[in-house]
């Protein structure tokens, strides 16, 4: 099979031909068809996040078939659609998993960072953690839903349920949750890179109320914020721009450096919350509704072997939606 992989960080992926793997007990290989490109996977490449697996395939937005089930009882059948999420493997046993939060388990491993991903024809999942696709989507509209919609859909529920909600960065994620949150009846301010009006374009067609660049106030104060882009100064931005009581969400799992601020931002009971991964259980509660919505991804395909022009891509803002990498595409 094909793989793109990453051999040290700061490196280009390079494209290798391996083995197709045999699914041991509790695990199943499901053939590829579409992967999304994830900011995550950008931190992984560049060299951001600490002790990737090396060599590693990365991608965690995988959409694929179930192509053989490993020895004993399985409640997936070859055949069957499934995502593969970021969330890989959990112990099952810690008080985190105990106690619902796997999200935190301290022995997890993760798809495509310390299990390979997507960014292949081929790839092994745990069968704890595929989930059922609705078929109201392709392959590749599907694709973004299994981080971009699941990790935005847990910030989304951390943020509360105040009605104006503002947006930091507009990529894929937010893409999402702005659908998601003007289905639930929200108003939603969308805050891009100065002077990028194609995003404020996009965000406008998504329904948002306001657009504006990152550095500026919105027109009236929200009761949340969720921070996308990965930067820490952003953070005393959005605690200015949120009501007393007001929640502030750090989505992502990398983030440059927060600045010190006056406490007088975080004063008078406002929140900064961070996001830690997944549980099976947001997948179920985001893809319930999803097609209830409906949630409409905006995707870019491009074939498995751009997938450093995919990467570029993203690292530069020259995409509205999501990249998604097709296996079947020359």
């Amino acid at each position: 099979m094909r793989a793109m992989c990453l051999e040290r960080a700061g490196a280009p992926l390079r494209l290798h031909e391996q083995a197709v793997p045999t699914p041991a007990a509790g695990q199943v290989l499901v053939h590829v068809a579409a992967c999304g490109v994830c900011r995550t996977d950008l931190h992984l490449v560049d060299g951001e996040l600490p002790d990737p697996k090396l060599p590693v395939v990365p991608g965690h937005e995988i959409v694929g078939r179930v192509e053989a089930v490993g020895p004993g009882p399985s409640a997936l059948l070859p055949g069957q659609r499934v995502g593969i999420p970021w969330l890989g493997w959990t112990c099952g046993d810690c008080p985190y998993c105990r106690s619902g939060r796997e999200n935190l388990c301290e022995r997890a491993a993760f798809t495509g960072y310390t299990l390979d991903g997507g960014y292949a024809d081929y790839a092994l999942a745990d069968q704890r953690y595929c989930f059922p696709l609705p078929e109201a989507y392709d392959d590749a509209e599907a694709a973004p839903l299994l981080c971009a919609g699941l990790i935005g859909h847990r910030a989304l529920t951390m943020a509360g349920d105040g009605e104006r909600l503002g947006l930091y960065g507009f990529g894929a994620a937010a893409h999402i949750v702005a659908q998601v949150a003007r289905w639930e009846g929200r108003k939603v301010f969308a805050f891009v890179r100065p002077g990028d009006s194609a995003a404020e374009d996009f965000a406008r067609r998504l329904g948002a109320a306001w657009t504006g660049g990152s550095d500026e106030l919105p027109p009236e104060p929200l009761d949340a914020a969720i921070l996308f882009a990965p930067v820490g100064a952003l953070v005393p931005a959005a605690l200015r721009a949120v009501v007393p009581g007001g929640t502030v969400v750090c989505a992502g799992i990398h983030m440059s450096d927060i600045p010190s601020f006056p406490y007088e931002l975080l004063w008078r009971e406002r929140r900064l919350l961070s996001v830690a991964n997944l549980t099976r259980r947001d997948g179920e509660a985001f893809l319930a509704i999803a097609h209830k919505v409906p949630v409409k991804t905006t995707v870019e395909r491009l074939p498995l072997a751009e997938a450093n022009e995919a990467l570029a891509r993203l690292r530069e803002g020259r995409l509205q939606g999501a990249a998604v990498l097709m296996t079947g595409q020359a």
